[in-house]
């Protein structure tokens, strides 16, 4: 099971947040989880249902709708999503999208679009990655033209979250071609602005749930209004929110290989082989053992990093090390335990295989395990 006594980020309150969750997921999302699966998408059900009880976007202000409470709570909410075996969008809703509104848009903005996050009415979605662009942002494509009191968008976007369901979109554009990493903007596009599109629901190795899109803005008209920011400083905006996004993603790996973990010891404690448990076998004890230990080290240090981000301290070279270390730990925890599960691992009916193929991803989006330590590697130099 998560780990919830006594963990230094988190007290009473947050106890009592943890159970409205769980009570809202055991009702709402268990019950669905393979529907899901097979659509390809979650209904927008859920999310009124998750904004009907402050699940979503609790770091809002409550002068634009939210509770106005830190990061640790939309923290509890990854942990017992990814616990419990889904991928909905929420993470990318809350923990990554919200906050860019919080922190650059502009009041109009913030008094149109946050309360209807809070709420579930308004899903989000942020479009950076494209078909010859991922973790170099430099390289996109994608333009934002001024023309007046507009910006006319053109180019593709590909592998976004939320983008089947999402009521409106950040975008990552060139509104300077020539100026590099400071030619880059933020600008928040409608779903039904004329231009825009979407593409098909892609079809990937697990997180069928995730809604994974390819967006298509083809001479999409916005008002100038509609930049997040200032013109020329989405490179900084995107660097500054990339802590929290990986911090995000740790926590979900390591919530995952928790789940994964509880799994193999329910198998084999009742699975028999040559006539006693698998559990009873040294190998599965050692494995088991290790496994554990390394459970409890990714915990400590989970809660190391979200107390520090709570703080103000988590710095990019940090969020690297933490999404690094959590990705790799749950690729290597799920692998472990579907092979504790031997052919039965193998077969969809059981949650093991579900959790190994939504693992695999968390190893490249935010940031590849190669990049992080590249990003790693850089605080080392004497000079960092």
């Amino acid at each position: 099971m998560l780990p919830i006594d006594d963990r230094l980020p988190y007290g009473e309150e947050h106890q009592l947040f943890r159970e409205t969750v769980r009570k809202l997921f055991a009702r709402e999302l268990l019950p669905n989880l393979d529907l899901w699966e097979h659509a390809g998408v979650v209904d927008r059900s859920f999310w009124l249902a998750c904004g009907a009880e402050g699940l979503l976007c609790p770091q809002v202000p409550e002068q634009y709708g939210g509770l106005g409470l830190d990061y640790s709570y939309a923290a509890i909410v990854n942990e017992e999503l990814w616990y419990a075996g889904s991928t909905a969008g929420l993470p990318l809703h809350t923990d990554v999208a919200v906050d860019y509104l919080i922190a650059y848009g502009s009041e109009e903005m913030k008094h149109k679009w946050l309360p209807k996050m809070v709420t579930g009415e308004a899903i989000i979605a942020i479009a950076m990655t494209e078909p010859g662009a991922g973790s170099d942002l430099q390289g996109i494509k994608t333009t934002a033209r001024r023309d007046g009191d507009e910006y006319v968008l053109n180019g593709s976007k590909t592998y976004i979250t939320n983008g089947q369901n999402a009521d409106i979109v950040i975008v990552v554009a060139k509104t300077d071609a020539t100026a590099g990493a400071k030619g880059i903007s933020l600008i928040l596009v409608e779903a039904d602005r004329p231009g825009f599109a979407r593409g098909r629901n892609l079809d990937k190795i697990g997180q069928h749930s995730a809604d994974t899109s390819e967006l298509f803005f083809e001479g999409v008209r916005v008002p100038v209004g509609n930049l997040i920011g200032n013109e020329g400083e989405g490179f900084g905006y995107l660097m500054s929110q990339l802590p929290q996004e990986r911090l995000c993603v740790a926590i979900g790996a390591q919530a995952g290989a928790q789940r994964a973990f509880d799994e193999a010891v329910s198998f084999v404690f009742e699975r028999k082989a040559f006539g006693r448990t698998v559990a009873d076998f040294q190998n599965t004890k050692f494995v088991l053992a290790e496994l554990a230990t390394e459970l409890q080290v990714g915990w400590a240090h989970i809660d190391w990093a979200l107390q520090r981000h709570i703080e103000g301290k988590l710095d990019q070279y940090q969020g690297a090390a933490v999404k690094l270390w959590h990705t790799e730990m749950q690729w290597k925890m799920v692998d472990a335990c579907l092979q504790l599960h031997g052919g039965a691992g193998y077969m969809n009916e059981y949650p093991i295989a579900r959790l190994w193929r939504d693992a695999r991803v968390q190893r490249i989006y935010g940031g590849t395990s190669e990049i992080m330590k590249v990003v790693v590697a850089r605080s080392i130099a004497p000079d960092a």
